[in-house]
């Protein structure tokens, strides 16, 4: 009956295959560049692969890595300080309203200067669709902590991406 059970599971490599381009979008937006987010989504998975058998809801597989490559993430990040702006946006199927590819390239670099806490916040909440329940327990803090990083971090953006246009335009009448 236990073997029978054990077939009805999905084998790790099905998991791997149906979930990997999925993943690969959030370990982008957590790495700002694709060399980074391959290594860490493959570290990853390597991690899961290894505790497969120990995991007993196979559901929340992704939940699973999703951690790991938060919590390695994280780590890289206080090692390195912050991350680098790099000239590449991830390839996206919505725009999230904004037509033009400039505006979506100046608000991926605003993004990507976010602070990691501030970034890691808005790729669960947001992409990742997580609740602040959910956000709060991947990056091990407080619903409170969640709330309030957004927050910040939209305030921030908003902020931003107002001032900047306002300059641009100054520096347009005055000539430069």
């Amino acid at each position: 009956m236990a073997k029978e059970a054990s077939r009805d599971e999905p084998e790790f490599g099905d998991f791997m295959r149906a979930r990997w381009q999925h993943l690969f979008g959030t370990a982008y937006l957590l790495t700002g560049n694709r060399e980074d987010a391959e290594e860490l989504l493959q570290d990853a998975m390597a991690r899961t692969c290894a505790r497969w058998d120990s995991i007993r809801d196979k559901a929340a597989a992704d939940a699973y890595v999703r951690r790991t490559m938060t919590h390695q993430a994280m780590r890289g990040w206080r090692r390195r300080g912050r991350e680098r702006v790099t000239d590449t946006v991830p390839d996206t199927g919505h725009d999230g309203g904004l037509h033009d590819r400039e505006q979506q390239i100046v608000l991926w670099e605003r993004i990507h200067r976010l602070p990691p806490r501030m970034r890691a916040v808005l790729v669960l909440r947001y992409f990742e669709d997580l609740t602040e329940a959910q956000t709060a327990e991947e990056l091990s803090c407080s619903v409170g902590t969640v709330k309030s990083q957004a927050h910040r971090a939209l305030a921030k953006l908003r902020d931003d991406l107002v001032v900047e246009p306002a300059l641009a335009a100054i520096s347009v009448c005055k000539g430069e």
